[in-house]
């Protein structure tokens, strides 16, 4: 039999979600970000689910291929634009939108000849310092483009630094709106933090709420049931529900005297004497290889934990919470790494914020070997 590991994509879910973001953007477009293969989920396996978006978003021009492959006739965008000259006759024969971040572009734009074929998004560094144009910079690089024949029409985006903090979007909203004032074109801002926090049925919604929304949102890691705040808490107060489950099972026990070691490196030694199960999943799983012990983990529908350090292959777990439990606790009992299965839930976040990391991550670092199915 195969190795008793299955990661699961819930296009429910995904529809779901999508429902979410475009309920927090009010009458604003909503794109679906699907760079990084879909977070993950893989562009094909999510395209059903998300095709009621009014656009996707992307990096890879072999992502915009596969769209438009899949049927997708509506609006494509490439988040970091062209990355050389030759990708512009790309963007013609697709009919690819595309950012516009720095001055090679507008270069690159002037060299064609197709007359109104690009439709570009103009990016704004509002704060963030890794690509787009300063404040300073900005008009200047809007009246270039509107200058070039091959450009048909541009519009105007910015990405929070700080949407999912403290600090939020003031002073990056500021510098937008000054940046902008008295320019036509559209409007892109939110990400998925601005989009849940500030959005149009937020908790406490912004006064300029419709001004901050403007004519397009860009929801992420919201359509895949993650949080942008990395905190499990709000993906569920956000009504966001796991797009992925990654689930396999014990595959072996063991029985552990005090004091003894479990491991690699001999990093845990049990207090008392336990029983350890072994599953089956590890690093070259995508599972994260810095996870501590301790790492939330569910096995046959029981919240328990890692112990041990993360090989290759496998992880060690702790049974006795499922033996306490009354459960069996023996080879072939299921275990959760994160996702929903039967009764149980495991946010991602929550595995994610144990290992000092992001959901994003976590997802996106799911390995080809994994076998993957649609539910």
């Amino acid at each position: 039999m195969p190795r008793p590991i299955q990661a699961t994509i819930h296009p429910q879910a995904l529809r779901h979600n999508l429902a979410r973001a475009r309920s927090a953007a009010g009458q604003a477009r909503v794109w679906a970000v699907v760079k990084a293969n879909a977070y993950g989920h893989g562009i094909q396996r999510a395209f059903p689910a998300l095709r009621e978006a009014d656009g996707f978003a992307l990096l890879d021009l072999a992502e915009a291929e596969a769209l438009r492959a899949l049927g997708w006739g509506g609006p494509i965008l490439l988040l970091e634009g062209c990355f050389g000259l030759d990708d512009l006759a790309t963007c013609e024969r697709l009919n690819l939108w595309h950012v516009v971040h720095d001055p090679a572009q507008i270069h690159w734009l002037s060299l064609r000849r197709k007359a109104r074929a690009h439709r570009v998004f103009l990016k704004l560094n509002s704060g963030m310092n890794r690509l787009g144009f300063s404040p300073q910079q900005y008009r200047s690089a809007w009246q270039h483009l509107q200058r070039l024949p091959a450009v048909g029409g541009v519009s105007h985006m910015t990405h929070f630094a700080t949407a999912d903090g403290p600090q939020g979007i003031d002073d990056a909203l500021d510098r937008f709106a000054a940046s902008v004032d008295g320019l036509p074109g559209e409007r892109s801002l939110c990400n998925s933090a601005a989009l849940l926090r500030y959005g149009s049925d937020a908790p406490s919604p912004r006064a300029d709420a419709s001004t901050l929304l403007g004519d397009w949102v860009r929801p992420g890691i919201a359509l895949y049931g993650g949080s942008p705040t990395g905190l499990a808490a709000d993906a569920q107060a956000w009504r966001l529900q796991p797009g992925m489950t990654l689930l396999t099972r014990i595959i072996g026990v063991q029985n552990v005297e005090a004091g003894a070691a479990v491991g690699y490196g001999a990093g845990f030694r049990a207090e008392r004497a336990m029983r350890v199960g072994v599953a089956a999943v590890g690093y070259a799983d995508g599972y994260p290889r810095h996870a501590p012990s301790g790492t939330p983990i569910v096995v046959d529908g029981i919240r328990t934990r890692i112990v041990g350090r993360v090989s290759m292959d496998m992880v060690t777990v702790d049974l006795e919470p499922v033996r306490a439990a009354g459960r069996a606790a023996e080879v072939g009992s299921p275990v959760l790494c994160w996702g929903r299965h039967m009764q149980a839930e495991l946010a991602i976040d929550e595995v994610a914020q144990a290992c000092g990391t992001i959901g994003y991550e976590l997802m996106c670092a799911l390995a080809p070997r994994v076998p993957v199915q649609v539910d």
